[in-house]
């Protein structure tokens, strides 16, 4: 009787669980929805001010990444950035209250509005990688209602949010074991579907079936054409290295004076960052505001002409924006980033698809951004739903991810989480202190 009443109770814990992982997805389908409308929003608004001037922008922007920086440390602290690098962090130190101040409902919400904000003055960011700390919070705040272990709830919310971004329920489950996993979790994977195939379901029954980018049919016929993949590997490892380079090092306060006046000026700095990001805009006929989503996917698929200057000033006001600290993906823009390298390598490989180059240029720079060369090939097929380019974009990923190492011995994502971790010690020690007085005093809990 006994061992019929246990096995109960154990089946109703095991499928409370899955409830539990599937609300949760459900959750985070319905706020990447959410961020996408409210991220398309705000570019439109955005667009409409540059209608009226392109001088619009050397005011609006500062303003805007001023503004969004004050709103990061002050109201809504650990929403900077991507917000990837925080949930790697709370993985990794396992410290309730640590964990609750990277990853939050609080600052969830924060990073949606600061992350919209930031779009409504044209900041070079993606709503994709804050999709993943929105979702790991959603998950974490559910986790409250089970035992379950609560770095299994932020792996499956990240890898949601990726699934439901991107409508790429496959990358999601990559990203979540290369990228904030580093470790397959057998115990946890089920679960993991789970919250994904709910958090895709919901974004499909409200935005429909679709591709990113719109499907393409791209191949690269075997030729002399083929140096185009070690080729735009190599230059999309050295330059996306290049960008995590600078980024981390920022990231991690740079050294002397100038370090110091930025920390004491975090605002104008931003500030600085955001009149850097209109020049950019400026230079380039507004084309490198925003997520690069639409520039993306006209140059993909041809129907612009190749601006040859739209991939370096791209490049520069992400990193603008990337180094300003204010809350921003950096997945959509560095896909942009790529477009814009494939294209250029038409000038050396004319007879070459400009769909194929546009492809090889994107998982080439994403993978010199990322280090995550799977998560990248994974998304761009995906994303386009084209598998005949699947070897050559394999190849350029393991070529940009050798070229990448070279100039950035670590992934930017850790690079920023281990700083996190760093500056999370007091928490370790005010918890280690805090159950010492406990012990002594005979006033602590069992188990």
């Amino acid at each position: 009787m006994l061992r019929l009443r246990g096995a109960s109770l154990d089946g109703w814990e095991t499928w409370r669980r899955r409830l539990l992982f599937l609300s949760g997805g459900l959750c985070v389908g319905l706020a990447a929805v959410v961020m996408a409308k409210l991220a398309d929003a705000a570019q439109a608004l955005f667009k409409q001010g540059l209608a009226l001037s392109p001088w619009f922008a050397l005011a609006a922007t500062p303003a805007a990444f001023a503004l969004a920086a004050h709103l990061a440390r002050t109201v809504f602290p650990n929403s900077q950035g991507s917000g990837i690098p925080q949930v790697i962090a709370a993985r990794a130190i396992g410290e309730a209250r640590a964990q609750r101040a990277l990853v939050s409902l609080k600052v969830a919400f924060g990073k949606v509005v600061v992350m919209t904000l930031g779009l409504l003055g044209g900041a070079s960011v993606g709503r994709e990688g804050p999709t993943v700390q929105v979702g790991a919070a959603i998950l974490a705040a559910f986790g409250r209602f089970s035992p379950t272990r609560v770095r299994g709830l932020l792996l499956a919310g990240g890898a949601a949010g990726v699934a439901a971004a991107f409508n790429t329920p496959l990358a999601g489950i990559v990203f979540g074991i290369e990228e904030l996993g580093r470790a397959y979790d057998r115990k946890a994977s089920g679960l993991i579907v789970a919250a994904i195939i709910a958090a895709g379901l919901t974004s499909l029954a409200i935005l429909g079936d679709y591709t990113y980018f719109g499907t393409t049919s791209a191949t690269l016929p075997f030729s002399a054409n083929w140096l185009a993949v070690p080729l735009l590997g190599a230059i999309g490892g050295l330059a996306g290295g290049l960008f995590s380079r600078i980024v981390i090092l920022f990231g991690m306060g740079l050294p002397g004076r100038v370090g110091a006046w930025i920390a004491l000026h975090p605002v104008l700095f931003a500030l600085s960052c955001g009149l850097c990001v209109a020049i950019c805009g400026l230079l380039s006929g507004g084309t490198v505001y925003g997520t690069g989503y639409e520039e993306a996917r006209a140059i993909l698929h041809g129907r612009e002409a190749i601006d040859w200057g739209f991939a370096p000033l791209k490049f520069a006001a992400t990193v603008f924006s990337s180094i300003s600290a204010i809350p921003g993906g950096l997945f959509a823009p560095s896909l942009a980033v790529g477009a814009g390298l494939g294209a250029e390598a038409k000038l050396l490989f004319a007879e070459a698809p400009i769909g194929a180059l546009v492809l090889i240029g994107m998982v080439s720079y994403l993978t010199g951004v990322l280090q995550a060369p799977i998560t990248s090939f994974v998304i761009v097929t995906e994303m386009t739903q084209d598998h005949a380019m699947m070897i050559p974009l394999m190849i350029a990923a393991i070529i940009a991810d050798a070229v990448s190492k070279l100039v950035c011995k670590e992934g930017i994502y850790h690079a920023l989480a281990a700083a996190l971790v760093a500056r999370a010690e007091p928490f370790h020690q005010d918890s280690a202190t805090d159950a010492a007085l406990a012990t002594e005093r005979g006033t602590a809990k069992p188990g």
